[in-house]
């Protein structure tokens, strides 16, 4: 069978990181094949033209005697478009950082990715990035970043429950972050259309079928975080099933779902060209699991979730929506304000991903990122205005009041039994006798507000709500 296209292109790249040129040939013995079959040779001959066509190589002679090259050989290289001058502004240059302060070094690495292709060199993973990391020794953002960071995203000073913050805003969360992660994906869907999908289950008119999948995809795996929150650690498992959330019905292989690949993958746009091998790949996934946990401030680990999860490519596509999520994991178990990417441009995105991928760099991403938290701490900050103080005696029972609500629901309790069932599953509960008059109206509201878009939080699925609500 023959070897997959992106396969052979890494292998050509790697050969010519190592010699001045390579041919039909020369790449197939590489392979281990001493003759060369037709069907090699035309597979062989279509990763060349691809890396032609990226002007990532160049070819020279004719025939037999055909060899390839490192496009950057090449005596005339085609000349990119100016360079962003360290002097200019993102937006006088025609950046999209507008509004977002940048640091000198932010400025050179812009200047670095915003390049022609041709004229950055192809890179490998490096495991060093990773491996040299250490947890509260190592800093990606400075002590007064983080003290910046912390000081607009706490919520209050009152020390509560891992996820409490996220839970009551959940509904508007689900709609900010599914919206937002999807949009820097290039998903069409627009606020609107997002908050009726999420709400109602309502498609929009005219949109592929995958975009709605995407967008329901990040509730799942939103909701899946904030049930989480209540975990002391981020496991392996965590990040398999934030994934496996996010990819389903997406994938050509169902089974890549929420596990480390086994394929070689590319980045469009980018030179760089992740890891090969499932077996360091795994090593370095759980070494990943194993630094993210070592680190106590969870700004830090917020950060260094978006740089090693997407530098890394440990799955076989979604890698950066999982990367986003999986940030949101340290913020939400600290009742920070979560990081929905209000906002943030697309191409300003890309460019500091560039910048980790090919020259590990994190200081546009830290720019970013300091920026993006800013905007959706705001966004947050106006939310909990609108809402006041949690309700303290939610909190005390919130297992309860889900456990009960879910009893009705999934034991399907008609209209007329309802009140009658709330207060046996009270009792049942053995709750205080002083609290149970309160409780008894927090869950009657609970039960009068449900909606399609809110009974996740109940880990009741939409088929078991709309079986109940015809009985009311």
């Amino acid at each position: 069978m023959p070897t997959k296209k992106v396969e052979i292109e890494d292998l050509i790249l790697r050969l010519l990181n190592q010699e001045p040129k390579v041919s039909v040939r020369s790449i197939a013995r590489a392979k281990g094949i001493s003759k060369v079959e037709e069907t090699e040779r035309r597979a062989i001959r279509r990763a060349l033209r691809s890396l032609e066509d990226r002007k990532l190589i160049i070819s020279k002679g004719s025939g037999p005697a055909r060899a390839y090259v490192l496009a950057e050989q090449k005596p005339e290289r085609r000349k990119s478009s100016k360079p962003i001058e360290l002097t200019d502004s993102p937006v006088e240059a025609g950046v999209p950082f507008k509004g977002i302060e940048l640091s000198p070094e932010s400025k050179l690495l812009l200047q670095y990715v915003s390049q022609d292709i041709a004229e950055r060199p192809p890179i490998g993973y490096n495991q060093e990035f990773l491996r040299s990391y250490e947890p509260n020794r190592t800093s990606y953002l400075s002590p007064d970043q983080r003290e910046k960071l912390r000081a607009i995203g706490r919520v209050e000073s009152i020390e509560r429950p891992a996820g409490t913050y996220a839970r009551n805003i959940l509904d508007r969360l689900l709609i900010d972050l599914s919206w937002n992660s999807s949009r820097l994906e290039g998903n069409t869907y627009s606020l609107l259309e997002t908050k009726r999908l999420i709400e109602l289950g309502e498609t929009a008119t005219g949109k592929d079928a995958s975009e709605a999948q995407m967008i329901l995809n990040h509730k799942a795996a939103i909701e899946y975080i904030v049930e989480s929150a209540d975990e002391k650690q981020i496991t392996s498992h965590e990040i398999y099933s934030i994934h496996a959330l996010l990819s389903e019905n997406l994938l050509g292989d169902p089974a890549a779902s929420g596990r480390l690949r086994m394929l070689t993958v590319g980045i469009g746009g980018s030179t760089y060209h992740p890891l090969d091998n499932p077996h360091l790949l795994r090593e370095c996934f759980d070494l990943f699991v194993e630094k993210v946990n070592g680190i106590t401030d969870p700004l830090e680990q917020s950060l260094f979730s978006i740089v090693h999860l997407s530098y890394l490519q440990a799955f076989e596509d979604v890698n950066k929506r999982t990367a986003r999520l999986a940030a949101n994991i340290p913020l939400i178990k600290d009742n920070l304000k979560p990081l929905s990417f209000t906002e943030v441009d697309q191409s300003a995105y890309v460019s500091a991903l560039l910048g980790i991928y090919e020259r590990n760099d994190i200081s546009l991403i830290r720019d970013l990122y300091i920026w993006a938290y800013n905007r959706s701490s705001q966004r947050y900050t106006a939310i909990q205005q609108s809402m006041g103080e949690p309700n303290l005696l939610k909190l005390r029972y919130r297992e309860s009041i889900q456990a009960i609500v879910r009893s009705i629901i999934v034991e399907k309790v008609s209209g007329a039994q309802v009140v009658q069932k709330i207060h046996d599953l009270i009792e049942t509960n053995n709750i205080p006798e002083a609290d149970r008059p309160a409780l008894f109206n927090l869950i009657e509201t609970e039960i009068i507000s449900l909606h399609d878009g809110s009974v996740a939080r109940f880990r009741v699925r939409p088929s078991e709500f709309q079986a109940w609500k015809v009985l009311q």
